[in-house]
């Protein structure tokens, strides 16, 4: 029989995450072999049952420490970055994790020859009023400045059954009879579906994207922050109030809630809120984006009934409320 070499190595750095097991799913279904990087590999555990025994390798790795970046990509073929922060806590800050630790990523992966596929988020600016904006656009920077041909991938706000925004406003509606709508509610978003997500990643690792691009990712769907709510609600049967907050009255539950060890909303989340989040009509003209590369993107209606139903009054075979 022919000599046939073993499969590419992929290092996902945040590959327990939310994104990351789904990103993990799409290159173990490729063939390749993942090394999972994470501060705490005992929570990786549940990736196992996606593979094979031994194409599935969890690590520890911190990106505030370079030594461990540089072991979790020894060997390796790509590196996938998908560490991000959405609020601060202890040692974990925004510029630490999301500008040095992408440095540091990009550094390690030049240093080895792997291709690198970063992820940031729509929004990343460098003049935004927001730290998590501001830091996202440095980690781009330091990225882009180390490994010029990395393909850098800018995803709305993602859904999926683990996803902490469409599951924390319908777990909200259960017990309050009032859903807020900071600034009116009319901040526009473009959600994604986490799975599309991470096919286009896998296509940045498989190298069928242009490098050295800023793909921006988002759903068929543009709703305004209201929009969203009011769907929420429909899809879980409940009726609520929604009340428009001013931005300046919203700031002071969001302080509150910032010194909390999980917060609801931050001031700097709020800070976010203020501007929309979709894709650029240059990324659509150039083909950046999720219709560029192929992908037929799902929409909210087709996914979020499959695990928003838990927040119904009667569970699964609850009849949904007519629109």
């Amino acid at each position: 029989m022919p000599f046939q070499s073993s499969p590419k190595l992929v290092t996902v750095f945040g590959g327990s995450g939310f994104l990351g097991r789904h990103v993990v799913r799409a290159l173990v279904g490729r063939g390749y072999r993942v090394r999972v990087a994470v501060r705490r590999p005992n929570l990786a555990f549940h990736l196992q049952p996606l593979a094979h025994i031994g194409e599935i390798q969890p690590v520890q790795a911190n990106l505030r420490y370079r030594w461990s970046v540089d072991r979790a990509v020894a060997g390796a073929d790509h590196v996938v970055n998908l560490v991000g922060i959405l609020f601060e806590r202890g040692r974990q800050r925004f510029d630490a994790v999301q500008d040095f630790g992408a440095r540091a990523v990009a550094e390690a992966a030049r240093g080895v020859g792997a291709g690198l596929t970063h992820i940031s988020a729509i929004g990343a600016d460098p003049d935004s009023g927001s730290l998590y904006a501001r830091s996202k656009a440095a980690g781009e920077a330091g990225v882009r400045e180390t490994l010029p041909d990395a393909a850098i991938i800018r995803p709305s706000i993602m859904f999926g059954p683990e996803d902490d925004f469409f599951n924390k406003f319908a777990d909200l509606a259960r017990f309050s009879p009032v859903l807020p709508l900071v600034g009116g509610g009319k901040t526009r978003f473009q959600p994604v579906y986490v799975s599309d997500v991470a096919e286009a990643i896998a296509r940045a690792v498989d190298g069928t994207l242009e490098q050295g691009k800023i793909y921006e990712l988002g759903g068929p769907d543009v709703l305004t922050f209201r929009e969203l709510m009011e769907e929420i609600l429909r899809v879980i049967g409940r009726r609520r109030l929604l009340l428009p907050v001013p931005w300046s009255f919203a700031a002071i539950p969001a302080a509150v809630s910032g010194i909390l060890p999980k917060p609801f909303v931050t001031l700097d989340q709020l800070r976010l809120l203020r501007h929309d989040n979709v894709v650029s009509e240059k990324a659509v003209a150039e083909g950046r984006t999720l219709d560029g590369m192929g992908i037929r993107a799902e929409t909210l209606d087709a996914i979020l009934p499959s695990y928003l139903w838990r927040y119904r009054p009667h569970g699964q075979f609850a009849r949904r409320r007519p629109a």
